[in-house]
């Protein structure tokens, strides 16, 4: 029997979190991170609403991962993203320590990759799943506030 549990499977649930971001008015990026096939972290952007630069979907998925486990180290989980991390989420990844970050979009001005922005050397990188609805769900939104 086929394996349901694929990176596209896990991305849906990132884009239906960044769907309520994008609902919100926050920019539309959400965040899961899963170990062991169970979703652990689920959350999406919150800067607007808590006034606050730090609070990006990433932000809030180690968080919350963390406080579920029980520890700051995130070793064998993986975090779904609908677009690659920044520089302050890269870095906060690299001190957890993550198993495997899988992104949809490219961020081709603020991405970690563009800004030279180190991983932990353990860290797998996925980049590309279900990248053209990531990007039209941001697009979409950028659209609307040009309106």
């Amino acid at each position: 029997m086929e394996n349901p549990f694929t990176h596209e499977y896990f991305m849906k649930k990132a884009l239906q979190e960044a769907e309520i971001a994008f609902e919100k008015g926050e920019v539309p990026v959400g965040a899961i991170i899963v170990v062991e096939n169970k979703v652990i972290a689920r959350t999406h952007n919150l800067t607007e609403l808590l006034n606050d630069v730090t609070a990006h979907a990433e932000m809030q998925a180690i968080t919350s991962a963390a406080n579920f486990l029980g520890g700051k180290y995130l070793k064998d989980c993986t975090l779904y993203v609908t677009l690659e991390p920044c520089q302050m989420c890269a870095g906060a990844l690299y001190w957890s320590q993550i198993s495997k970050i899988v992104f949809g979009a490219r961020d081709e001005n603020r991405g970690f990759m563009k800004m030279g922005t180190k991983l932990h050397p353990k860290t797998e990188v996925i980049q590309g799943i279900l990248e053209q609805q990531c990007s039209e769900l941001m697009l979409r939104f950028f659209a609307s506030k040009r309106k």
